[in-house]
This record gives C-alpha cells, structure tokens and sequence, in this order.
C-alpha cells in the first residue's frame, strides 16, 4: 500500500507538467486530463523501481497515448461546425509559452511533427530523448522538428505585447464592443481576423471574419442584436498567451475573448463560446 502512496505522491508532483504536454498536443483540456489519468494507471502498474528518470518517463507515455487520440481527434475536427479553437487557458500569473495562433499552427502538422516540435522546441528535450519518445530515430526527429518549425515560424510573435500594456487594449476593446464602433474600427489592423467557436452548440459565425471593414460590421450586428444585453465582465485575464476577458453571457454561460495585437493594433481576435470548451473554467474562475 505505501508503494501505491509513494507512486501516487511522485506522479501528482508531476501532474502539473504532464497535463502541459498533453493539453499542448490535444488543445483539449477534457481530452488532456484522459490522457494524463491513463498515464497515472500505467504509473501504477509500471515496476518503479527500474524507471531511472519517471518525469521523462511518464512524459513519453503521455506523449505515446496524445499520438493515438490525435488520430481520431483530427477526424473529428474535419466534422467540426464552424472554426475550430483549442479549449481557452485563463491564466493567473505565468504567461503561457504557446500562444492560441501558434496552437492553430500546430494543428496543421502532423501528430510527429507536432510532437517533435513541442518536445524539443518548447519543453527542450534531446532529440535522442525525443526519438525515445516516438520510436523513430535521432536524425528523423530533427527532421520532423524542422519542418514543423518552418511551418509554424510566421506564427510566433514578432512584437511581443508587454503584459499591462497588452490588457490596457483588452479593457479598450471590450468597452469599444459596447460602445462606439468607430472606436473599435480604429484599433482593428487592416487584415484582423475575428475567429468564433460555437461548435454547433451556441449562435457564432460559420467562418472567419476577414478584414477591418467585416469585422467591424460583425460587431455592429452583435450590438444592433443584443440591444444592449452585453453580458457581464467576469475578468481581464491573459488567455493561451494573449490579453483577452472573460464574460458571462445573458444565456449564462462564459465566454472568453482573446486579442492579437501587433504594433498596437489587434491583428486577430479569437472568441470561444462552444458551452463544452469553456466547462472547466467555472471552478477556476471562482
């Protein structure tokens, strides 16, 4: 029994960290915290003492058992109603070292390349440990990584936005929304995109909203809509790397808003609404 203590002791030491892995592969809370429950029963049943390292370990299982669900996953992202965003993180301090835009990047690589590239580029493994990881060799994993990272490069941000400066335009964005549209149009970039992710469950638009011009008459229709039944300001917060907020809704139900912002302006806006995407958000937010 003690053995199944200290088991459980040292696995939840780790969770934090396995649960970054997974949920940067499946851009799925839900989805991450299976995988990471799946990884703790093979943990329990693993001969412990023959593991020399468990954190590298248990980070290759996770990343085994990410492979196989990212094979049916990506099916069910082609049936998926409308843009597709990976489930929102609110953070409370640390700003988080994969931003939303180079999520969505990430899906459109392959399961390998996206696990090469995180493994590597982001969590800093060794290719031999990546290779370990993946079953393939040293030289085709740093074949995967380098075009994972050619293909996600433009990605990256090229002006990184300071953090209050970044929630300053949050707070104007937001009030702009439920103000004066001229107001809004001036902090759009010319090509901003505006994403929203309903997921068939709530009213968002069916594809991405391109341009100044769209987006801006996007936001008058919502207001026009509304009549003024704004939902209510839950909290400025840092969301996958991005100045955004958090509100409810009138249905009830949060919504979270994250910007873009290159040189001052808001290049993308990314809004999730999709009710089973934003579930594990109502503990954490109390």
């Amino acid at each position: 029994m003690e053995g199944v203590s200290d088991a459980a002791a040292q696995f939840d030491a780790l969770r934090p960290r396995l649960m970054r892995v997974a949920y940067r592969m499946l851009g799925s809370v839900a989805d991450a915290e299976d995988v990471v429950q799946d990884a703790w029963l093979r943990w329990a049943d693993t001969d412990r003492d023959a593991v020399r390292v468990p954190e590298a370990f248990l980070r290759r299982i996770v990343t085994r058992l990410c492979l196989d669900q990212l094979k049916s996953a990506r099916v069910k992202r082609e049936e998926y109603i409308g843009p597709w965003l990976p489930e929102p993180m609110v953070e409370t301090e640390e700003v988080e070292d994969v931003t939303l835009p180079l999520m969505l990047a990430l899906e459109r690589l392959s399961p390998l390349e996206r696990a090469a590239f995180l493994l590597h580029d982001v969590f800093g493994e060794s290719f031999d440990d990546v290779a370990e990881s993946l079953g393939r060799d040293a030289a085709a994993c740093r074949q995967l990584a380098s075009r994972a990272r050619e293909h996600v490069r433009a990605e990256k941000p090229r002006y990184p936005v300071e953090r209050e400066h970044g929630l300053e335009i949050a707070q104007a964005f937001f009030a702009a929304t439920r103000g004066e549209i001229g107001v809004l149009g001036a902090m759009l970039a010319d090509d901003v995109s505006l994403y929203s992710d309903g997921g068939g469950k709530r009213p968002a638009a069916a594809r991405v909203m391109l341009g100044a011009d769209e987006v801006r008459r996007t936001y008058a229709a919502i207001q026009r809509l509304l009549q003024g039944r704004f939902g209510e300001l839950v909290r400025f917060a840092w969301i996958n790397g991005l100045p955004g907020f958090v509100t409810r809704e009138a249905d009830g139900v949060l919504q979270t808003t994250a910007l873009l912002i290159e040189q001052g302006r808001i290049k993308a806006i990314y809004v999730m609404r999709n009710p089973d995407k934003l579930r594990h958000l109502e503990g954490a937010l109390h």
